[in-house]
């Protein structure tokens, strides 16, 4: 019998530590029963496919588990192959503040930047 040796699976989206601190911001205020906050990419936009990030109350089976140290990212089971290899990153600026995805599975997006395809 021979030893197998597994190694654990990366995540499908690396965080930075600018968007674990918004996870943890979120996860402080966020409202009775929420268990995380939940990424998925729901059909909108010009382009077909945008980001979304809302806060979640149950696990679904085949979402993504993502720990931080301030709480959990889940991912949408559905929006997996959209996602991998991507950077979450949380920025702010004098006008706006924001989730922002560097995604290399991108292949267009809208000229507002809201919306993108694969």
């Amino acid at each position: 019998m021979t030893d197998v040796k597994t190694r654990a699976r990366p995540a499908a989206v690396m965080l930075t530590a600018a968007s674990e601190a918004r996870i943890a911001e979120l996860m402080s205020k966020a409202p009775e029963g929420a268990i995380g906050v939940k990424l998925s990419t729901p059909r909108r936009g010009c382009s077909g496919l945008a980001y979304s990030v809302d806060y979640v109350t149950e696990a679904v089976a085949f979402d993504e588990k993502i720990e931080t140290p301030g709480g959990v990212l889940y991912i949408d089971g559905g929006s997996v192959l959209y996602l991998v290899g991507s950077i979450m990153d949380w920025v702010e600026d004098e006008f706006a503040a924001g989730f922002v995805f560097t995604n290399p599975n991108a292949t267009g997006s809208c000229g507002c930047g809201e919306s993108f395809t694969v």
